[in-house]
Protein backbone atom coordinates (compact mmCIF):
# COMPACT_ATOMS: atom_id res chain seq x y z
CA UNK A 1 0.00 0.00 0.00
CA UNK A 2 1.53 3.32 -1.11
CA UNK A 3 2.02 6.13 1.40
CA UNK A 4 0.07 9.37 1.18
CA UNK A 5 1.90 12.15 -0.68
CA UNK A 6 2.61 15.25 1.43
CA UNK A 7 2.63 17.58 -1.57
CA UNK A 8 -0.78 16.33 -2.75
CA UNK A 9 -2.25 17.17 0.66
CA UNK A 10 -0.70 20.64 0.51
CA UNK A 11 -2.03 21.30 -3.00
CA UNK A 12 -5.54 20.21 -1.96
CA UNK A 13 -5.58 22.63 0.99
CA UNK A 14 -5.91 19.86 3.57
CA UNK A 15 -3.79 21.95 5.98
CA UNK A 16 -6.25 24.85 6.30
CA UNK A 17 -8.07 24.75 9.63
CA UNK A 18 -10.70 27.08 11.09
CA UNK A 19 -10.25 30.54 12.59
CA UNK A 20 -8.38 30.66 15.87
CA UNK A 21 -11.42 31.87 17.86
CA UNK A 22 -13.40 28.78 16.77
CA UNK A 23 -10.79 26.18 17.64
CA UNK A 24 -11.18 23.23 19.98
CA UNK A 25 -8.20 22.98 22.39
CA UNK A 26 -8.32 19.17 22.12
CA UNK A 27 -7.06 19.51 18.54
CA UNK A 28 -3.89 21.28 19.74
CA UNK A 29 -1.61 18.23 19.12
CA UNK A 30 -2.51 18.35 15.41
CA UNK A 31 -2.04 22.11 14.88
CA UNK A 32 1.27 23.26 13.38
CA UNK A 33 0.89 27.04 13.67
CA UNK A 34 -1.41 30.02 13.36
CA UNK A 35 -1.32 32.28 10.33
CA UNK A 36 -3.50 35.36 9.77
CA UNK A 37 -5.85 34.22 12.53
CA UNK A 38 -6.29 30.74 10.97
CA UNK A 39 -4.91 27.52 12.39
CA UNK A 40 -2.67 25.47 10.11
CA UNK A 41 -2.87 21.68 10.49
CA UNK A 42 0.37 19.69 10.79
CA UNK A 43 0.35 17.68 7.55
CA UNK A 44 3.14 15.38 8.76
CA UNK A 45 0.70 14.06 11.36
CA UNK A 46 -2.10 13.97 8.77
CA UNK A 47 0.01 11.73 6.51
CA UNK A 48 0.61 9.28 9.39
CA UNK A 49 -3.07 9.26 10.38
CA UNK A 50 -4.34 8.75 6.82
CA UNK A 51 -1.98 5.79 6.33
CA UNK A 52 -3.11 4.33 9.66
CA UNK A 53 -6.79 4.67 8.74
CA UNK A 54 -6.14 3.28 5.23
CA UNK A 55 -4.46 0.18 6.71
CA UNK A 56 -7.48 -0.44 8.97
CA UNK A 57 -9.98 -0.02 6.13
CA UNK A 58 -7.95 -2.27 3.84
CA UNK A 59 -7.91 -5.00 6.49
CA UNK A 60 -11.68 -4.74 7.01
CA UNK A 61 -12.34 -4.94 3.26
CA UNK A 62 -10.02 -7.93 2.95
CA UNK A 63 -12.00 -9.68 5.69
CA UNK A 64 -15.27 -9.04 3.80
CA UNK A 65 -16.55 -6.44 6.27
CA UNK A 66 -18.64 -3.38 5.38
CA UNK A 67 -17.62 0.24 6.08
CA UNK A 68 -20.43 2.82 6.19
CA UNK A 69 -19.51 6.20 4.64
CA UNK A 70 -21.36 9.16 6.18
CA UNK A 71 -21.28 12.68 4.69
CA UNK A 72 -24.44 14.79 4.47
CA UNK A 73 -22.84 18.23 4.01
CA UNK A 74 -23.36 19.79 0.60
CA UNK A 75 -19.75 19.86 -0.62
CA UNK A 76 -19.10 16.23 0.42
CA UNK A 77 -22.28 14.40 -0.65
CA UNK A 78 -21.53 13.68 -4.30
CA UNK A 79 -17.82 13.04 -3.73
CA UNK A 80 -18.37 10.48 -0.96
CA UNK A 81 -21.29 8.80 -2.77
CA UNK A 82 -19.22 8.32 -5.95
CA UNK A 83 -16.18 6.93 -4.09
CA UNK A 84 -18.27 4.58 -1.91
CA UNK A 85 -20.15 3.24 -4.95
CA UNK A 86 -16.84 2.59 -6.71
CA UNK A 87 -15.80 0.14 -3.96
CA UNK A 88 -19.33 -1.22 -3.38
CA UNK A 89 -19.66 0.15 0.16
CA UNK A 90 -22.84 1.51 1.81
CA UNK A 91 -23.15 5.26 2.34
CA UNK A 92 -25.44 7.92 3.80
CA UNK A 93 -25.40 11.30 2.06
CA UNK A 94 -28.96 12.57 2.52
CA UNK A 95 -30.09 12.53 6.14
CA UNK A 96 -28.95 10.45 9.07
CA UNK A 97 -32.11 8.66 10.21
CA UNK A 98 -32.16 8.45 14.01
CA UNK A 99 -31.55 4.88 15.13
CA UNK A 100 -29.95 3.81 11.86
CA UNK A 101 -27.47 1.79 13.92
CA UNK A 102 -29.02 1.48 17.38
CA UNK A 103 -32.40 0.52 15.93
CA UNK A 104 -31.07 -1.40 12.95
CA UNK A 105 -33.86 -4.06 12.78
CA UNK A 106 -36.44 -1.32 12.14
CA UNK A 107 -34.27 0.14 9.37
CA UNK A 108 -34.03 -3.33 7.80
CA UNK A 109 -37.84 -3.58 7.85
CA UNK A 110 -38.06 -0.31 5.93
CA UNK A 111 -35.58 -1.65 3.34
CA UNK A 112 -37.64 -4.86 3.04
CA UNK A 113 -40.73 -2.70 2.48
CA UNK A 114 -38.92 -1.03 -0.43
CA UNK A 115 -38.01 -4.44 -1.87
CA UNK A 116 -41.64 -5.56 -1.52
CA UNK A 117 -42.81 -2.55 -3.53
CA UNK A 118 -40.23 -3.36 -6.22
CA UNK A 119 -41.57 -6.93 -6.37
CA UNK A 120 -45.15 -5.63 -6.74
CA UNK A 121 -44.05 -3.49 -9.69
CA UNK A 122 -42.18 -6.35 -11.37
CA UNK A 123 -44.92 -9.00 -11.02
CA UNK A 124 -47.75 -6.71 -12.16
CA UNK A 125 -49.57 -6.46 -8.80
CA UNK A 126 -48.91 -2.71 -8.74
CA UNK A 127 -50.96 -2.16 -11.91
CA UNK A 128 -54.06 -3.77 -10.36
CA UNK A 129 -54.23 -1.15 -7.59
CA UNK A 130 -56.36 1.98 -7.68
CA UNK A 131 -54.73 5.14 -9.04
CA UNK A 132 -54.65 6.78 -5.60
CA UNK A 133 -52.97 3.76 -3.99
CA UNK A 134 -50.39 3.63 -6.77
CA UNK A 135 -49.55 7.29 -6.21
CA UNK A 136 -49.16 6.78 -2.44
CA UNK A 137 -46.93 3.74 -2.91
CA UNK A 138 -44.81 5.54 -5.53
CA UNK A 139 -44.23 8.45 -3.15
CA UNK A 140 -43.38 6.06 -0.31
CA UNK A 141 -40.92 4.20 -2.56
CA UNK A 142 -39.22 7.44 -3.60
CA UNK A 143 -38.84 8.54 0.03
CA UNK A 144 -37.38 5.17 1.08
CA UNK A 145 -35.00 5.16 -1.89
CA UNK A 146 -33.74 8.65 -1.06
CA UNK A 147 -33.00 7.87 2.60
CA UNK A 148 -32.21 4.15 2.56
CA UNK A 149 -31.45 3.15 -1.02
CA UNK A 150 -27.71 3.49 -0.49
CA UNK A 151 -27.76 1.01 2.43
CA UNK A 152 -30.10 -1.54 0.86
CA UNK A 153 -27.29 -4.14 0.75
CA UNK A 154 -26.26 -3.57 4.38
CA UNK A 155 -27.68 -6.75 5.94
CA UNK A 156 -25.91 -6.34 9.28
CA UNK A 157 -24.26 -3.57 11.28
CA UNK A 158 -21.16 -2.09 9.61
CA UNK A 159 -17.73 -2.91 11.02
CA UNK A 160 -16.64 0.75 10.87
CA UNK A 161 -17.85 4.26 10.01
CA UNK A 162 -16.04 6.82 7.88
CA UNK A 163 -17.33 10.31 8.69
CA UNK A 164 -16.75 13.72 7.11
CA UNK A 165 -17.35 16.54 9.66
CA UNK A 166 -17.93 14.97 13.08
CA UNK A 167 -19.83 18.04 14.29
CA UNK A 168 -22.50 17.71 11.63
CA UNK A 169 -22.66 13.93 11.93
CA UNK A 170 -22.65 13.90 15.75
CA UNK A 171 -25.67 11.55 15.90
CA UNK A 172 -23.94 8.97 13.71
CA UNK A 173 -20.81 9.17 15.88
CA UNK A 174 -22.84 8.78 19.08
CA UNK A 175 -24.66 5.70 17.79
CA UNK A 176 -21.39 4.13 16.64
CA UNK A 177 -19.78 4.83 20.04
CA UNK A 178 -22.74 3.26 21.79
CA UNK A 179 -22.37 0.06 19.77
CA UNK A 180 -18.54 0.05 19.95
CA UNK A 181 -18.25 0.48 16.18
CA UNK A 182 -14.88 2.10 15.28
CA UNK A 183 -15.14 5.61 13.80
CA UNK A 184 -12.68 6.91 11.19
CA UNK A 185 -13.19 10.61 10.57
CA UNK A 186 -11.85 13.78 9.00
CA UNK A 187 -11.56 16.12 11.99
CA UNK A 188 -11.10 19.89 11.57
CA UNK A 189 -9.56 22.25 14.17
CA UNK A 190 -13.00 23.25 15.49
CA UNK A 191 -14.05 19.66 16.32
CA UNK A 192 -13.68 17.42 19.37
CA UNK A 193 -11.62 14.31 18.47
CA UNK A 194 -12.32 12.55 21.80
CA UNK A 195 -14.90 10.04 20.49
CA UNK A 196 -13.09 9.28 17.22
CA UNK A 197 -11.06 6.08 17.07
CA UNK A 198 -8.99 7.05 14.02
CA UNK A 199 -8.58 10.82 13.76
CA UNK A 200 -7.55 12.28 10.39
CA UNK A 201 -6.74 15.98 11.07
CA UNK A 202 -7.84 17.69 7.85
CA UNK A 203 -9.87 20.47 6.30
CA UNK A 204 -13.41 19.04 6.12
CA UNK A 205 -14.93 22.02 4.28
CA UNK A 206 -12.99 22.16 0.99
CA UNK A 207 -14.19 19.80 -1.74
CA UNK A 208 -10.60 19.12 -2.92
CA UNK A 209 -9.53 18.13 0.59
CA UNK A 210 -12.52 15.82 1.06
CA UNK A 211 -12.01 14.27 -2.38
CA UNK A 212 -8.30 13.55 -1.82
CA UNK A 213 -8.72 11.96 1.62
CA UNK A 214 -11.76 9.91 0.59
CA UNK A 215 -10.10 8.74 -2.63
CA UNK A 216 -6.95 7.68 -0.75
CA UNK A 217 -8.97 5.61 1.74
CA UNK A 218 -11.13 4.06 -0.99
CA UNK A 219 -8.01 2.98 -2.89
CA UNK A 220 -6.97 1.08 0.23
CA UNK A 221 -10.43 -0.53 0.39
CA UNK A 222 -10.15 -1.52 -3.29
CA UNK A 223 -6.75 -3.14 -2.59
CA UNK A 224 -8.28 -5.11 0.28
CA UNK A 225 -11.15 -6.30 -1.92
CA UNK A 226 -8.72 -7.33 -4.67
CA UNK A 227 -6.60 -9.35 -2.22
CA UNK A 228 -9.76 -11.02 -0.90
CA UNK A 229 -10.74 -11.98 -4.47
CA UNK A 230 -7.28 -13.43 -5.15
CA UNK A 231 -7.41 -15.47 -1.94
CA UNK A 232 -10.84 -16.85 -2.89
CA UNK A 233 -9.66 -17.79 -6.39
CA UNK A 234 -6.59 -19.51 -4.95
CA UNK A 235 -8.72 -21.48 -2.47
CA UNK A 236 -11.08 -22.57 -5.27
CA UNK A 237 -8.16 -23.71 -7.44
CA UNK A 238 -6.70 -25.75 -4.56
CA UNK A 239 -10.10 -27.29 -3.85
CA UNK A 240 -10.44 -28.22 -7.54
CA UNK A 241 -7.03 -29.91 -7.57
CA UNK A 242 -7.92 -31.91 -4.45
CA UNK A 243 -11.23 -32.96 -6.02
CA UNK A 244 -9.43 -34.20 -9.15
CA UNK A 245 -6.97 -36.23 -7.09
CA UNK A 246 -9.64 -37.68 -4.76
CA UNK A 247 -11.22 -40.35 -7.14
CA UNK A 248 -7.88 -42.20 -7.45
CA UNK A 249 -7.96 -43.35 -3.82
CA UNK A 250 -11.23 -45.38 -3.98
CA UNK A 251 -9.97 -47.16 -7.12
CA UNK A 252 -6.92 -48.40 -5.25
CA UNK A 253 -9.12 -49.58 -2.40
CA UNK A 254 -11.36 -51.51 -4.82
CA UNK A 255 -8.36 -53.21 -6.40
CA UNK A 256 -7.11 -54.10 -2.93
CA UNK A 257 -10.48 -55.61 -2.01
CA UNK A 258 -10.58 -57.64 -5.24
CA UNK A 259 -7.10 -59.07 -4.72
CA UNK A 260 -7.76 -59.96 -1.08
CA UNK A 261 -9.62 -63.30 -1.70
CA UNK A 262 -6.83 -64.49 -4.05
CA UNK A 263 -4.20 -63.70 -1.45
CA UNK A 264 -6.19 -65.57 1.21
CA UNK A 265 -6.57 -68.63 -1.07
CA UNK A 266 -2.85 -68.68 -1.86
CA UNK A 267 -2.04 -68.46 1.86
CA UNK A 268 -4.24 -71.53 2.51
CA UNK A 269 -2.42 -73.55 -0.18
CA UNK A 270 0.98 -72.69 1.25
CA UNK A 271 -0.24 -73.64 4.72
CA UNK A 272 -1.48 -77.05 3.53
CA UNK A 273 1.78 -77.82 1.70
CA UNK A 274 3.95 -76.89 4.66
CA UNK A 275 1.92 -78.95 7.17
CA UNK A 276 3.74 -82.23 8.33
CA UNK A 277 2.45 -85.46 6.81
CA UNK A 278 0.31 -87.60 9.11
CA UNK A 279 2.02 -90.66 10.53
CA UNK A 280 1.28 -93.90 8.63
CA UNK A 281 -0.71 -96.54 10.57
CA UNK A 282 1.38 -99.30 12.24
CA UNK A 283 1.45 -102.81 10.68
CA UNK A 284 -0.50 -105.31 12.58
Amino acid sequence: MSRTNFQDLLDAGVHFGHMKRKWNPKMAPYIYMEKNGIHIIDLHKTVVKIDEAAAVMKQLARAGRKILFVATKKQAKEIVAAQAQAVNMPYVTERWAGGMLTNFPTIRKAVKKMNTIDKMISDGTFETLAKRERLQITRQRAKLEKNLGSIADLNRLPSALFVVDVQKEINAVKEANRLNIPVIAMVDTCCDPTNIDYVIPANDDAAKSIALVTETLCKAVAEGLEERKLEKDKAQDEAGEEAEAAPAAPARRVRARRSAPKAEAKAEEVKEESAPAEAAPANE
